[in-house]
């Protein structure tokens, strides 16, 4: 493995252990990051991306961690790499506060940019795996 995949591969599981932590999980993002979430919500920016965020963690769904799973690193460019990745929903909210989730896995892909020496995520993008 590449040091540069090795880099990568930190990225995204440290994407993933700081799925809970709003403000460390902004700096693993570029200023312009375009997310799409598992339910279709588009964000442009880090300042939408926050802002869905902490509502999100405000809510039930701070009870809704995920795994991630690099399925495949693809290097487009130098500095610009796609991320394919599995990924699975964990339900851990109360009963009574469960209502219905896009899905429990979903499809995601990441689009990775160098930026002053360091690899960010420029988009993220999860589809729901229908079976």
């Amino acid at each position: 493995m590449s040091p540069e995949e090795t880099e990568i591969r930190r990225l995204i599981a440290d994407a993933q252990q700081h799925q809970f932590n709003v403000a460390e999980l902004m700096e693993l993002h570029d200023d312009d990051a375009v997310v799409i979430n598992m339910a279709g919500r588009r964000l442009f920016g880090k300042p939408a991306f926050r802002e869905a965020m902490e509502q999100a963690l405000a809510s039930s769904l701070q009870h809704v961690p995920t795994v991630t799973e690099i399925d495949r690193v693809y290097f487009v460019a130098p500095g610009c790499a796609v991320v394919s990745c599995t990924k699975t929903v964990l339900d851990q909210r109360p009963q009574a506060e469960q209502t219905a989730l896009p899905g429990s896995v979903g499809l995601m892909t990441y689009v990775l940019v160098q930026k002053q020496g360091r690899w960010v995520i420029a988009s993220a993008q999860t589809t729901p795996l229908v079976r």
